[in-house]
Formats: C-alpha cells, structure tokens, sequence
C-alpha cells in the first residue's frame, strides 16, 4: 500500500536501539523512551487534525489540543529535564539516556511536529474553513472598513487594558508571565532618532479572536487579538516610530517541588509554590521568523534561554487559542452532538418513587461516560446522599473539581445540614491548584471536615462513600470511578464508576478514608487495590497467576487498557508473561515503554492506541483466570508514580453481568479499525485500517450507538 500524505508528514520520529533478543539483554535496550513516547502520543492527535474525514471544526480543536497539550509537555516533563541538569542528575532514564540527550531528541522531535501542526491550520484548515464561511484574517486581509471597526474596538476594549513597558537605564526588562503572548517592539524618537525596545501583553482577559461585522448571515469573519494591537500601536506610542513589531511566547518550568514536611502548612506551601511559578526558569521561547536577529539576542539574554530553547513559529503563535473557534456553533462543521443517555435502572418510571440508594442496594450499578450521564448518576448520588435525611455521613475524595461543582455544592449543603462530610481535597493537582484551594476554604466554612491528603503522597483515588440510616442498622453506599468527580470533563472522557452497597467494598472505603484523615495505622484492605499499599503486589501477583494457567494449559490471557505503561518493573513482568506464552493485549492512550512484537520477548504483546473525539481516561485490567476471569478498574496507571507515589484504588467488578459490560468494551477497543494506532517493536505507531471490501469499526461510535439503543432514542 502507498504510504500517504498522513504518514509522511507525522511518521514518528523516535530514534531507538535494535531490539533486545532477550529479557537478559542491556536494560536499555527493552525500553522506550518516554519522552519521545509522549511526543508520539501527541503526533496522533495533530493526526486527527489532518485526516479529513473529521469535521473541520473538530480539526481545528485538534489543532488547539496539540499545542496546549504540548505547552504542558514543556512545562512538565521539558522543565523536569532541565532540573536535572541544573544539579548535576547522573543517572540515565531506564531506555539508557542522559537529561541531555532526552533534550536533543526531543528538540529533533518537537520542531518537524510544530512545523506540522502550523502547516496544517495555515495551509489546509484556513482555506477549507473560508470555503464553508468561517474566516480566519490576516491584518493584511481586512478592509478599510473593518479596520476602522477594529480601531474603535481597540480604542475602547483593549487601550485601556494595555501598559507598554520600555527597556532603558530607569527601566529594567519587565517580567515574562508564562505561556503569555507578548510583542517585542523596537520604537524611534523622531527628532532625536533614539531608539528603544518595549514589551506589550497581549491581554488575556481579552477574547484571542475578534469577531468582525459579517457581510452576510453565512459568513463570520475574525482576526487575532494580536494583529489588531500591533496595528493600532500609534495611539500607545504618540510620536514615537515604530520600527519592528513581532510576537513572542515564553514558557516556563512548573516542576516545582513543595516541601511536605508535615510541620509546615501544606496550604500556605501551595500558595508559595502558585506565587513562584510565575517566576520559574523560562524552558522555551518561540518567536516569529521576521523576529530581527537583534532582538532574539536581547529576549534570549534577558530571559536567560539558550539557541536551542528558541523555537520558530509562524504567525499566529499559541495555537491553542483556537479552541475558541472550535467551539463556535456551527453545526455543518462539528460532530453531531452527543447527548449522553441516562443509565436503564436510574431512569425515572412514571408513578414510582424511587431513590438513588433503592437503586443500588438492588444491585452494583456501572456507568460508563460520556455515554451515560454524569448528572443523572454521580450528580445525583451526590445531591441525594445532600438532602436524604437519612444520610449521616459522606465522605469523598476530590482531586479535580469543575469551575461550578454541582458536587461542592452538595457537599456544603450537607454540611450545613447537620451531615458529617469529610472531604480529602488534593492541593497539589498541578494547574488546578488555586481552584481547589477555594473550594477546600468553602468546605470548611459550611462546617465540612476537610483533609489534604497523605504525607508525601498524591491524594488520585476517585472515591465517595456515604453512610445511611436504614431499617436494619448502619449501609454504607461507595462509589469508585476511574475520572474525576468534574461535570464538564465528564462530557470529553471515557471513563467507568461503579456504584454498590456491598460490605467488603464498603469497609475497605472506610479504611481508605481513616487512611486519608490519618486515623488507619496500618490498613488492611481485603476487595480494594490501594497505592501504595497492596497495589503492586497484587498487579504482579495477577500477572503470575496468568503465568501459571499458561503453564497448567489453561490459557493465559491480560486485557489492560490506561492511559500510560510507565513503569519498568510491571513492563519486565509482560515480558516474562509473554515468553511464557500469555497472550497480552494493552490498550495505552499515551506513554507505552513496553516495546511489543519482539522475537522471543513480546511477540504475544499487542499494542494499540485509541484517539478520537473524545479523551480515552478510562483504566481497566481483565485477567483471564483460567475461564474464570476478574475484573479490575479505578484511577491508576501502570506509572511508577501511580503505584508507589500516589493514594489511587482499583476496585473489583464482582457483579458476572458487569463484567460482561466491561468485555464488550474491550472487544470493541481491540476491534477499533478508524481511531486505532498499533505500535511496532522499533517505537513506531501506524493507523490501523479496515480490511479491504469490510466496515470499518470506531469503538466510540460504536458505543455512542449501543448506549442510544439501550435508552431507546435514536443515535
């Protein structure tokens, strides 16, 4: 088959060693790297921006996806590089790398990547999009007419926002904020012909894309908040010339440890730490080609950057400002909207009261976002648990919180009822941080016990537990997910919660939260997987078990599915599975180190990766038992961080018919032939595609479909 333009352009770029002809081979070389693997992770997304089967402004908000998601790469993972090498870090990465060299392949990676994503929207989306009426202009583009409107909006909307700041002997280089856009000025006194540079913020309070009057009801027109500053710089620079006028974008290091020393105020830390972050080492500045090489010499001085963190775009730079376009209601250009359905068993039956807690005390309850409703199951467990009189207790965990949590505020409703709610608020869910500050001071003014978690640990475990009043004594109701309790991210990923009364489970929430609040010792879980605590062992204990039934003839088999396979040792452990016969499918959205299909190492290991509408977040681990099979989901990853540095759980799925639920997703992922990518052994991922002359099979479609057909309405 030819390769098409797809593959030329966003073939992977990641450099590797021969495979290993063994487990007994150099370490180094059973690894990727997990940089790059990220990196590649993001290259299938700038796919979706380029395949043209997408709607255009589904395209557009990949685009945006790309670089925010990117933006986030270098403030994290390119800014804990440069941490090691700022202190001297000796010790390689586990494919066998130094920081430095990490850094170079990532530089060689990231520049074709951006190039890519620019030429993209420029020369492919830009023109499609003018041809179905949306305009995306140029200054150079806009009539005299609507230069006038955009002087008028300037003068009254953004002038007064605006404070030029010079660089002279009185004035020293103002300070860079991260991920702003900025313009580097060069302006010129006229009589006396000095010259001085200047600093603008293009500000963020301002939409990035400014509407203009549209010629006509089928069309909108918009052009970039920046054009329209630097257009109008007379009125902010009366009588001076300008002479150059180019944009520029810093980004800085947000990989800032907080000291978790249990004297110190945990909150106060974080505070600290929000307030420094505006100050860390800048990782990367991008500026535009016209850039004069003076003045890159001058930001790069100032800014204390090396040539090699000078990254070149095209105008318009920050592309994930597009999301505000892509979101535009425009329906002949957006996917068909999804409206997830409400769950069989909590739809309501005219002339039958019945309440959350009937529901389930009937039997567990599995949702599965976006395809069943957050409102209609975790929203409504939550306001129920609120206003149930019978309710004396709820206890949850948040780690991140929508803007206007319908869920907070049942819980200070609660509280303020009388109700003991304890909540274990997570302080340091990196950029969420501020947000989840208000929200742990609101709980505690409503008279709510709140917690911040485990000494040194991450609080990632998405749990709720409430304890009711009933006839018989003392229930208690858990809820476990595998996303977070947020409305609006509940609508973008997949994700699985189960609700149940069951005993076993419920006790070992309690547990978990004595654990959180520092009560529990030395807790004992006897359903729940818990990181730190028996996560691990019970991960590789799964994996042995599998072993052995493909000793004893049994068959071996291990279905995964998560976001990252990350960590060394549950990697080792495949292969071993592997050699031994195991057959291994994984189903990793993002970072994969396991290198599959290896001659006598994984050649029983598949890998695949699913990207399509919405964010694959959902982490499922099915063990095949000999015929008997178990089931396991909940917030963690097969990441070192997840298992040894973070409070996650994975909850069993005991119910058989749940299980057969979770099979069926499965099946549909591993026979996803549209949104699917498969990894080779050398690091490399390709599309999969349908057989020639069969349908092609998307597993979300498939599953929007199924879950229309279950709650009767058309899809």
């Amino acid at each position: 088959m030819a390769r098409t333009r797809k593959s030329l352009k966003l073939a992977s770029m990641t450099s590797l060693a021969p495979p290993p002809a063994s487990v007994e081979a150099d370490d180094s070389t059973l690894f990727l790297n997990r940089e790059l693997s990220w990196l590649d992770f993001n290259r299938r997304v700038l796919a979706e921006a380029e395949d043209p089967s997408n709607p255009l402004l589904e395209r557009l908000k990949f685009v945006a996806i790309f670089g925010s998601n990117l933006d986030e790469f270098f403030m994290k993972r390119v800014g804990g590089l440069k941490q090691q090498l700022a202190v001297n870090v000796s010790e390689l990465s586990p494919d066998g790398r130094t920081p430095t060299e990490q850094l170079e392949a990532i530089n060689a990676a990231v520049r074709p990547m951006v190039a890519a994503q620019h030429s993209i929207f420029l020369n492919d989306l830009v023109p499609e999009l003018r041809r179905n009426g949306l305009e995306i202009l140029r200054w150079e583009e806009v009539s005299e007419g609507e230069r006038d409107h955009l002087r008028r909006f300037f003068e009254s909307s953004v002038f007064p926002v605006l404070t030029p700041l010079a660089l002279d002997p009185a004035h020293p280089f103002p300070f860079i904020s991260n991920l702003s856009l900025s313009l580097a000025l060069s302006v010129r006194h006229p009589t006396t012909g000095q010259e001085r540079f200047a600093r603008i913020k293009v500000p963020g309070s301002i939409a990035r894309w400014i509407q203009l009057p549209p010629p006509s009801p089928e069309s909108q027109r918009f052009v970039a908040l920046e054009d329209v500053v630097a257009h109008n710089l007379d009125l902010l620079f009366p009588g001076m010339e300008v002479e150059e006028c180019h944009a520029f974008r810093v980004t800085r290091n947000v990989e800032g440890e907080v000291d978790d020393d249990p004297a110190d105020d945990l909150l106060e830390s974080i505070q600290e730490e929000l307030r420094e972050r505006r100050f860390a080492t800048v990782v990367r500045l991008q500026v535009v080609p016209e850039m004069p090489p003076w003045m890159r010499s001058l930001l790069c001085e100032e800014l204390e950057v090396s040539a090699e963190d000078v990254y070149e775009v095209a105008a318009p730079m920050a592309l994930s400002g597009l999301i505000q376009l892509a979101t535009l209601p425009i329906p002949a250009l957006r996917d068909t909207p999804w409206r997830p359905v409400t769950p069989t068993r909590l739809q309501l039956v005219e002339g039958e009261s019945r309440d959350i807690f009937q529901i389930i005390a009937k039997g567990d309850l599995l949702v599965h976002h976006p395809y069943e409703s957050f409102a209609a199951s975790v929203d409504r467990f939550i306001a129920e648990a609120a206003a149930d009189p019978a309710v004396l207790a709820i206890k949850q965990t948040l780690y991140r919180t929508a803007k206007d949590s319908p869920i907070v505020k049942a819980l200070i409703e609660a509280a303020e009822r009388g109700k003991q709610v304890a909540v274990t608020v997570e302080l340091k869910a990196r950029f969420d941080e501020a947000r989840n500050i208000e929200w742990a001071r609101a709980l505690e003014e409503a008279g709510a016990h709140v917690a911040y978690g485990v000494v040194g640990l991450k609080t990632h475990t998405k749990v709720t537990q409430v304890v009711r009043q009933e006839g018989d004594g003392l229930r208690t109701y858990t809820h476990v997910a595998s996303g977070n309790y947020n409305a609006d991210t509940a609508g973008l990923y997949t994700d699985l919660g189960l609700f149940t009364c069951r005993p076993e489970l419920g006790g070992d929430a309690t547990q978990l939260f004595n654990l959180l609040t520092g009560f529990a010792g030395d807790p004992q879980f006897r359903r729940l997987l818990i990181a730190p605590i028996n996560m691990r062992r019970r991960f590789h204990e799964l994996i042995d078990r599998e072993i052995e039934h493909q000793r004893a003839g049994r068959g071996g088999r291990i279905v995964a599915k998560m976001n990252a396979l990350e960590d060394s040792k549950i990697v080792r452990n495949l292969y071993r599975a592997s050699q031994e016969g195991v057959s291994i499918d994984l189903i990793v959205r993002g970072i994969c180190r396991l290198r599959p299909g290896m001659p006598t190492l994984s050649e029983n290991v598949r890998v695949i990766s699913i990207v399509g509408r919405f964010l694959e977040h959902a982490r499922i681990f099915s063990f095949g038992n000999g015929g008997e099979a178990e089931v396991f989901f909940g917030s963690a990853d097969w990441m070192s961080r997840n298992l040894d540095y973070r409070v996650e759980a994975i909850a069993p799925v005991e119910d058989a018919g749940l299980r057969d639920e979770i099979r069926i997703l499965l099946e549909l992922q591993l026979a996803d032939n549209l949104k699917a990518w498969q990894l080779r052994s050398d690091g490399t991922w390709f599309k999969l595609e349908p057989p020639a002359g069969e349908p092609g099979c998307s597993s979300q479609v498939e599953l929007m479909a199924r879950a229309a057909a279950r709650s009767g309405r058309a899809s």
